[in-house]
């Protein structure tokens, strides 16, 4: 379940850039890209796990050893059915300017691509600036158009879907010891996910959305 946040001025205007991004054909030029992150607590079985057999369940032991956290950066074009998921040892600052720096050598040669990612401090200029440098840490940024999701909106972030067919297709209820086998798991769900192209199809519009919360928004 979630609630709906108020509907400020702020609020609508974000929404509607976003859904109004969602609702143009797809151009390979400039390309949508959604991105969000997924926190992972990196567990250990602390009894060895009882295999299935013929007419038997696996068995799976309560108790577990805790080995830190690892952390996903789930990116998409939902209408290409691209993927784009690193794994990291966290969210941090540093670790989204790396990110930023592989979504633009992913798509290069580009006039603007349009990310689109919620209001984190992190998730400013800022952070490649001071990981790269003013003249490095800019350039990225400048061949972005960026799209933040309003506060309380992640909804309108389709990288949440991401993280979601993620999670029940690739991480499962399975508990995973080490940053490296999380790695594995990831790098093998995402290729398997652009072979088949999987795409998302979001079909909530800004009409919709003027429908649905029953406000009006001046065309003018």
């Amino acid at each position: 379940m979630w609630r709906m946040a108020e509907l400020t001025p702020e609020y609508i205007e974000r929404m509607e850039d976003v859904l109004h991004l969602y609702e143009k054909p797809r151009d390979p030029k400039e390309p949508a890209i959604c991105l969000d992150e997924k926190s992972i607590r990196l567990l250990e079985d602390a009894r060895p796990v009882k295999p299935s057999s013929p007419g038997r369940i696996r068995k799976q032991d309560s108790e577990y050893a805790r080995r830190g956290t690892g952390n996903i950066f789930c990116g998409a074009e939902p209408q290409a059915g691209r993927h784009l998921t690193w794994v990291t040892r966290n969210g941090k600052a540093n670790a989204f300017a790396k990110i930023i720096g592989r979504i633009a050598r992913a798509y290069p040669r580009l006039k603007t691509r349009h990310p689109v990612m919620d209001n984190l401090n992190t998730h400013k200029e800022k952070s490649p600036i001071d990981y790269y440098g003013p003249g490095k840490g800019r350039k990225p940024r400048k061949s972005f158009t960026v799209h933040y999701t309003p506060k309380h909106g992640s909804w309108l972030n389709q990288a949440e879907i991401e993280i979601g067919l993620l999670s029940r297709q690739c991480l499962g209820k399975d508990r995973i010891a080490s940053l490296k086998e999380l790695m594995r798991r990831v790098k093998t769900w995402n290729r398997k996910a652009n072979r088949r192209r999987v795409k998302i199809n979001r079909a909530f519009t800004a009409v919709k959305a003027r429908k649905t919360f029953n406000y009006y928004k001046d065309k003018n």
